[in-house]
């Protein structure tokens, strides 16, 4: 028995060594690592088109295969964190999911297309023809209108929010989605006949959520059972955190690569479209997390409750503008601005939320948060 523990002792010393040397490397220069990866893609894109041509090309249902994997990459360790049994307990505190579908459903839409209207419509007038105008607004609301499904989990996870009520999030804003998309979409826009690629949708819930899930929970259930809790917890847990980094930093070096020519030949445009989209992520962002702050709801809940409303579901956007407007149209520019702008202004609201946790009821030090979120089943649980 002594030796046995001797023996998880040093493996949890080797676990943790490598876990700190991994956060060491990524997430204190992660901002870096995001320009790099960003002007990398770019440049990858020019060198070698025809393998990053072929790359592009694997698709189903407008999601590209090869961002998938990495995106499930990065969501399998953070299922693996979910004590399932914590999920039951995330009705005790509704608040915060009250104040997502809030935010999510009665205030982003509007939001977003009032700042496309001011910034298209009114500064941009004299430089935007009025169909280019038209285009990049029908591509915010798409935007406005599909709040996050899969990267949710990734700006949950760095800035140390609670797995379990982030996933349950995600559930209920899925299901949310198949009935006020198209509503909302038509109303915003005015547009006849929107129509929601339905295989794109299920098929990312599948790809994003059910099969991270379904292989997380069995790898737990069943590392538990031969190995124990305490191996699974200290030992097993931290050699995936840095795969979650790693695979995030692979993501947006595929994405850039992917929209290398397009960068290049329309990015004068692209800086005009993503002004009022940071304005809008920045904006809603502080209307959910300044809400939550204001009705005092613990810091594990408010971070993912402020991160799903302030990103996008951009497969679905993407989607839905090349079917309705065509790929080269600019509603499909418009929404591949959201896919390009999202992870360095989405790390910047994980930054502010690590800094802000004080002021919170259940704050705890970033360093507590990274360190501890892999390695005591107490971080995952709703208390």
């Amino acid at each position: 028995m002594q030796l046995h523990n001797t023996v998880i002792l040093e493996e949890r010393e080797v676990a943790m060594k490598e876990h700190k040397a991994g956060l060491g490397i990524f997430q204190k220069y992660l901002s870096l690592w995001v320009a790099l990866c960003m002007v990398g893609g770019v440049i990858l894109g020019r060198l070698l088109p025809g393998v990053v041509g072929a790359l592009d090309r694997m698709t189903v249902y407008n999601i590209s295969l090869p961002v998938a994997v990495l995106i499930w990459l990065m969501i399998y360790p953070m299922m693996l964190q979910i004590d399932f049994g914590s999920i039951k307990r995330v009705g005790r505190n509704p608040i915060g999911l009250l104040i997502t579908l809030i935010v999510n459903w009665a205030i982003k839409p509007f939001t977003m297309f009032a700042l496309a209207s001011l910034f298209f419509r009114v500064f941009y007038q004299q430089i935007l023809s009025p169909d280019l105008v038209k285009q990049y607004i029908a591509g915010a609301v798409l935007l406005g209108a599909a709040p996050c499904t899969a990267m949710v989990f990734v700006w949950s996870y760095l800035s140390g929010g609670d797995p379990a009520h982030t996933l349950v999030q995600v559930a209920i804003n899925d299901l949310v989605i198949l009935f006020l998309f198209i509503p909302l979409v038509a109303l915003l826009l005015g547009v006849g006949g929107v129509s929601v690629p339905y295989p794109t949708l299920f098929l990312s819930v599948i790809l994003f959520v059910v099969i991270p899930l379904a292989g997380g929970a069995l790898t737990r259930r069943t590392l538990i059972r031969s190995h124990g809790q305490e191996w699974y917890d200290q030992v097993f847990l931290p050699r995936w955190q840095p795969v979650t980094v790693v695979a995030l930093l692979a993501t947006l070096l595929l994405i850039f690569s992917f929209q290398g020519d397009t960068i290049t030949a329309n990015w004068v445009n692209i800086l005009l479209i993503a002004v009022p989209f940071t304005l809008q992520t920045y904006l809603i962002f502080w209307i959910a997390y300044g809400a939550c702050k204001l009705l005092k709801v613990p810091y594990r809940i408010s971070a993912p409750a402020a991160m799903i409303g302030a990103s996008n579901f951009f497969e679905l956007a993407v989607a839905v503008a090349i079917s309705l407007w065509g790929i080269n149209s600019g509603a499909a520019l418009a929404t591949t601005v959201g896919v390009l702008t999202e992870v360095p202004v989405m790390l910047s609201l994980v930054s502010i939320a690590q800094r802000t946790r004080h002021w919170f009821p259940d704050a705890r030090t970033a360093d507590d948060v990274r360190a501890g979120a892999l390695l005591s089943p107490e971080t995952v649980t709703l208390r």
